[in-house]
This record gives structure tokens, C-alpha cells and sequence, in this order.
């Protein structure tokens, strides 16, 4: 699979040197995710190149810049791991402790008289600690971006990436926790054995079919809100791409037939939110019968991948299969939405030259976008869990948000804090106990 590279390529300041090094990766196939000049010295630049290369397949790339007579490839940056360097996140004091009374106030004894208190009335913990502020990060690391069942070790900076995004776009405090499980009935169990400690429970990159199990219980256990990202966050970004790629395409959301290829987490949370939405007819294809059963249990109907890009006016797809949608297969006005990362389906410029009324991949559309607003909108309501009603609120506030004038831009930049705040302010206003 295609994954960053940072490229380190030293070339002579004489007319076209860069050019050509351009040139040569875009022989190969490759599109240039960032480039930066690292530092110049007489005569010399050194590069950093960020490529997607898949380094099996691109495997001559580095000979191919070392045969130019101006430049050469040095290496291989470190910047990505330099940025995960003794981790992502801190823990960090909310008041400054520099007396001995304050020592005394936060710690021994002065604390005691606060624990009294919520010993003898518990609502006063979402007062007095800080669980309305906190939301558990969990993953048994099954299912890890693209990368599979890698196990929660490696799926650690994952977590701790999502538990920086909460703390940066809405002052959240996030705690990745790893468990070493995979039964679903032990995977409730340690989760409700440790969810006072937080306001609301995050579930991130557990595989499906257990991934459904386990948050249905939760979600009945619990009380608090709990979401499994990788279904309702990924489905409220794209209800909200769909929102307005129908609207460039002249066509009403409701009343088109959709077609959702892949019923893994993201495909089975898509086709549920958009029946909870209003659209009527909901294809869906995958290999495993059990997500065509799960699915028809949602009001959607089964069919076969080519079934779906025959009938279906609006296509998505989450397969994580590179160019499974063949081009002759696209009709013409078709709405095209190929959302695997790094590799779409089909690529977007490919499908529009085929006659789709309009195509996007998954670079863009990307859950950072709703889980941030989401989870600060229902610990702001103190809601008691997720509502259909909270997502779709989500949804059509990023969708409302987007910036049209821009020509591929389905939704808003999801650096822009005020994007998460207004998603969180629609998230508290839409939650009814």
C-alpha cells in the first residue's frame, strides 16, 4: 500500500534541476503531497519531497533522481517520526500548584472534603473532576487505518493522534487505552469496569461484525455516550459530502437511489445514517452475506457490485481496493464517491472522464471533521448517548459550512477550530433526553 514518504534530494542551483526532479516522480506515477526547501548552501538545496509511494512498486525511484546530472536522493527524512517522538500527548495541571495552601487545596488533606461530598451526592463529580471534559479512547487494534488487525501496540499513535485532535480543535482531554482482547463479551466487560473515569467512550479500529456487538452493549450499559468512530464519525462526513455532491449534481439526496459498495464499520454507518437521513432506496455489496443480512435489516436492499453501478444514482465506495470500480462501468451523471485511503476506487479525474456529473476520493473527507464536535456537543447536553438526530445535525452543519466556491471542496477545512465548535454547538442543541 501507498503510505508517506519524505524524500531528502540535494540538487545544483542551475536553471531546471528541481523541474527535473519533479518530472521524474511524475513519471513514475506519483503526486507530490508537499515540498519544502530544508537549506540552501552555496551552489546547493537541499529538499524534503513528501510523496504516497508504495516502495515495492516505486522501487527505482531513487536510482532514476541519482542518474540526473543535477541532483541526487540523500535519504529519507525523519519529520514523521521526529513528530512522535516521546509521544503526542501530556497530561498537564489546570491550575498552577505553587504554594503549599494550594498543595494542600488540590491534594492532602483539602481533597478529602471533596470526595466526601461526592460520596454522599455523585452528581457532584461532574462538577468538582474533570469527567465532563474527558473522553477513553479505545481500540483492541483489529482493524488500524488501512493496515488491519496490527495489534493495539502499534495502533497507539493512532489513539494518541485522535486524543491531540481533541485537545487542539475543541480542549478536550483524550486517554488512549489499549486492551489485549477480542472477545466482544470480554471487550464490555473491561470497558465497564473503567468508564467512570470518563465523560464519554470513544471506540476506534475494532474490526466488524464484533465492532457492532460490542458498542450496542455498551451503549446499553453505560449511560454516557458512545460512539465506535470508524462507523458514526466517518458516516456524518460523508452524509455531509453527499449533501452537497448531490447539489452540485443538480439531483436530490432523498430521492436517489444510493448504492454503498463495502459494509465493513463505514459502509454498514453510512447506509444507516443516510436511511436515518430519508434516502429511500440503499443498495449495498459486499462479499460477507452477514453485512447483506445486517444491512436489510436497515431497510437497504442487497445487490452485487455491478448491480450497483448500473442502478445506483450515487455511488460510494470503502472497499480499501485499489481501481475496483472499472471505468466503463461509470453512466453517465453519475455522482461518484470513492472514499478508501491512500487509494481510491477509482480515481476521481478517471470517473468524471467517464461521465460522472461529479467524482471526490477520501483525502478530503476525513472523520477528524466530526468526532471533535461530536463528542464536545454531547458532553456539553450531558446527553446519555448518540442520537440519530446529533449526527445528522453534524452533518448538515459541515455541509452548510463547506466552502462551495472551491471546486472539490464537499466540506470545510477541518483545521478551522470555529468548524468543530459550530458542529459541536448544532451536536448540543439537536440532543432531546
Amino acid at each position: 500500500m501507498k503510505i508517506p514518504e519524505i524524500l531528502i534530494v540535494e540538487t545544483v542551483h542551475q536553471p531546471g534541476s528541481l523541474a527535473k526532479v519533479l518530472q521524474v516522480i511524475a513519471d513514475t506515477g506519483l503526486t507530490i503531497q508537499h515540498l519544502s526547501a530544508v537549506r540552501r548552501v552555496p551552489g546547493h538545496t537541499l529538499w524534503e519531497i513528501t510523496l504516497e509511494m508504495d516502495e515495492q512498486a516505486n522501487s527505482d525511484l531513487y536510482e532514476r533522481i541519482d542518474q540526473l546530472p543535477n541532483a541526487r536522493f540523500i535519504g529519507k527524512s525523519d519529520r514523521v517520526f521526529n513528530r512522535h517522538r516521546g509521544g503526542k500527548i501530556r497530561t498537564v495541571a489546570s491550575l498552577p500548584i505553587n504554594t503549599q495552601q494550594t498543595l494542600r487545596d488540590v491534594y492532602t488533606p483539602g481533597v478529602a472534603r471533596v470526595c466526601l461530598a461526592i460520596r454522599q451526592n455523585p452528581a457532584l463529580a461532574h462538577e468538582f473532576t474533570s469527567i465532563d471534559s474527558t473522553v477513553a479512547v479505545i481500540t483492541n487494534g483489529t482493524a488500524i487505518l488501512g493496515l488491519g488487525n496490527i495489534g493495539p501496540l502499534a495502533g497507539l499513535p493512532v489513539m494518541e493522534g485522535k486524543a491531540a485532535l481533541f485537545a487542539d480543535l475543541v480542549g478536550l482531554s483524550a486517554v488512549p487505552i489499549l486492551l489485549e482482547e477480542t472477545r466482544p463479551e470480554k471487550i464490555v466487560e473491561l470497558i465497564s469496569g473503567i468508564h467512570l473515569s470518563f465523560g464519554a467512550i470513544q471506540l476506534e479500529d475494532f474490526a466488524a461484525p464484533e465492532c457492532f456487538q460490542i458498542e450496542a452493549q455498551l451503549r446499553e450499559r453505560l449511560g454516557k455516550p458512545v460512539m465506535h468512530d470508524d462507523q458514526h464519525g466517518t458516516a456524518v462526513v460523508a452524509l455531509a459530502a453527499l449533501i452537497n455532491a448531490a447539489r452540485r449534481a443538480g439531483r436530490s439526496l432523498t430521492e436517489s437511489t444510493v448504492g454503498q459498495i463495502g459494509l465493513g464499520a463505514a459502509g454498514t454507518g453510512i447506509v444507516r445514517l443516510l436511511r436515518a437521513y430519508g434516502v429511500t432506496r440503499v443498495l449495498g455489496a459486499d462479499r460477507n452475506p452477514e453485512a447483506i443480512e445486517r444491512i436489510r435489516s436497515l431497510g437497504a436492499e442487497g445487490a452485487s457490485l455491478e448491480e450497483i453501478l448500473q442502478r445506483a444514482d450515487i455511488v460510494v465506495a470503502t472497499t480499501g481496493v485499489k481501481d475496483l470500480i472499472r471505468p466503463q462501468w461509470i453512466r453517465p451523471g453519475q455522482v461518484i464517491l470513492a472514499l478508501s485511503n491512500p487509494d481510491p476506487e477509482i480515481e476521481p479525474h478517471v470517473a468524471r472522464e467517464h461521465g460522472a456529473a461529479f467524482a471526490a476520493d477520501g483525502k478530503g473527507i476525513n472523520n477528524v471533521l466530526a468526532f471533535p464536535g461530536l463528542f464536545k456537543g454531547a458532553l456539553a447536553a450531558k446527553a446519555t448517548h448518540f442520537t440519530d438526530a446529533m449526527l445528522m445535525a453534524a452533518a448538515q452543519t459541515l455541509a452548510e459550512i463547506a466552502p462551495l466556491t472551491q471546486e472539490d471542496a464537499l466540506v470545510p477545512d477541518p483545521l478551522d477550530k470555529s468548524v468543530h465548535e459550530r458542529v459541536a454547538a448544532a451536536v448540543q442543541a439537536a440532543y432531546r433526553p
